[in-house]
């Protein structure tokens, strides 16, 4: 498996939180706009951004109640939406299984190893220096 199987539209941070946190919820249920937008921290102008995005692909449905001051929105999950995400979390984990069987979590990051390099480098100098001190 590779990144590319993973779906670009869930992928996005703020969206899979969106997804994840009505996934969470039991078949069927919704949330408020203003409840899912105070849980995942978004501005209502980019929460509207990426429940639009959401529903043009059928993960989420969105259905307005009422007029004006006392109109309500509310955001649920479809089940095309729920199978997206049980599919990419299933390819995420795959991904992350991949890892841990090729040895990749336990072999050192290259950012540790130019550190080592590094620190190797120091001690050579440090001891040249002390050498041309002592004679």
């Amino acid at each position: 498996m590779t990144l590319d199987a993973l779906d670009p539209l869930i992928h996005v941070p703020a969206r899979l939180r969106i997804v994840a946190t009505l996934a969470a919820l039991p078949d069927g249920d919704a949330l408020s706009f203003t409840r899912l937008q105070d849980m995942i921290e978004l501005t209502p102008g980019n929460l509207i951004t990426h429940l639009r995005k959401l529903e043009d692909a059928g993960y989420v449905s969105t259905e307005k109640t009422g007029n004006g001051p006392a109109s309500r929105t509310s955001v649920a999950l479809t089940h095309r939406g729920r199978a997206a995400l049980e599919a990419y979390t299933e390819t995420l984990r795959g991904l992350l299984d991949g890892l841990e069987t090729t040895g990749a979590r336990t072999t050192t990051p290259r950012s540790a190893e130019r550190s080592n390099a590094d620190d190797g480098v120091i001690e050579r100098a440090a001891d040249s220096d002390a050498r041309r001190l002592a004679s």
